[in-house]
């Protein structure tokens, strides 16, 4: 978080100044926490009663919209693309890599309400990242400000979420796809950290148990999961079942704490590309600093921390301004 500078020129000097960034800030167009209090004031409500109401009916859907913010703004930015329907299977959305994506009826069912409300004045990427702001204050992690102002983008294509971070990538592949969405390492770590709360399916296990190229040639299991934790995980997931679900965080599925962290640095990880975090120097540090007991009395402080890392996600090529637009439908361009 940027610190203010200090002046020696006085208070009032130090409140010009401030008014000067907020006024440049609106006039290029840049996010800011607030933008809909005139326009539209009871958009952050009704977004946070839509997610409430949809996580009181179904509480998996909390995880799958912090999903889902994450799969939009890791192609062509936080600009509500993953929300198109397209046809002959063309759109973002059509990609395996968003196989099993969860929420986008959500996200429609907030813009309906807001259209009575505001009509054209609040876009879907801000839904988006609202809904997964609530929907992880709604798991019982933190409570933050987000800042809004996204304009919808004009375009969504099949290939564009090739980009998109996947369960098989090595630490190289998911650090080199971090940078280059303005992320390092530490926000890597934050935000696979999401998997504290949510399940994934046997889909995304199947190659780690039964089909993993080992070094002596040939495949089988990753040589790395402990083989307790390997009968486990195979018992949940015979070869072939794509469907089952199991927890991301082995123990403690349902609650939003470091216990991923910890089970990613004893060899716990469920998924390959979290296990892949404890394999360079870089993230490992960023682990075990949060997994030690007593980070949460004398810092790093993980909930504040995955809090900022959110914030910097959801500014991630954002469209602002003039451009794009504020559909009408989520799911079509207007």
């Amino acid at each position: 978080m940027a610190r203010r500078r200090r002046s020696s020129g006085g208070s009032g000097n130090v409140a010009s100044w401030l008014l000067v960034v907020i006024l440049a800030g609106v006039a290029d167009g840049q996010l800011q926490v607030g933008f809909y209090s005139k326009s539209c004031p009871g958009a952050e409500s009704t977004v946070a009663s839509v997610v409430r109401q949809a996580g009181s009916a179904d509480p998996t859907i909390l995880p799958a919209l912090l999903r889902l913010q994450f799969h939009d703004c890791f192609v062509r930015g936080c600009d509500g693309s993953v929300l198109i329907k397209g046809s002959g299977g063309s759109a973002e959305v059509d990609n395996s890599k968003h196989q099993g994506l969860r929420g986008l009826e959500i996200i429609e069912g907030a813009k309906t309400q807001l259209e009575a409300q505001c009509p054209g004045v609040v876009s879907c990427a801000d839904i988006v990242a609202l809904a997964a702001r609530d929907a992880v204050a709604f798991t019982g992690g933190p409570s933050f400000a987000v800042p809004t102002g996204r304009r919808d983008g004009k375009v969504s294509n099949l290939r564009d979420a090739d980009a998109l971070p996947d369960v098989h990538d090595g630490i190289g592949a998911l650090r080199s796809k971090f940078r280059a969405n303005g992320l390092d390492e530490k926000d890597l770590v934050l935000l696979t950290a999401a998997h504290t709360v949510g399940t994934t399916a046997c889909f995304f296990l199947q190659d780690r148990l039964y089909n993993f190229p080992l070094p002596g040639g040939g495949r089988g299991s990753d040589p790395t999961i402990p083989p307790g934790f390997l009968s486990e995980l195979k018992s949940r997931c015979a070869p072939g079942d794509f469907n089952t679900r199991l927890p991301l965080d082995r123990g403690s599925g349902g609650v939003f704490d470091t216990s991923i962290l910890r089970n990613i640095r004893n060899g716990f990880a469920v998924i390959g590309s979290d296990a892949a975090l404890y394999n360079d120097t870089a993230t490992v540090d960023v682990v075990d600093s949060y997994s030690g007991l007593l980070s949460n009395f004398f810092g790093p402080y993980f909930r504040q921390d995955f809090a900022d890392a959110m914030v910097r996600m959801g500014s991630i090529g954002v469209v602002t301004g003039g451009a794009g637009e504020v559909r009408k439908v989520c799911s079509k361009f207007n």
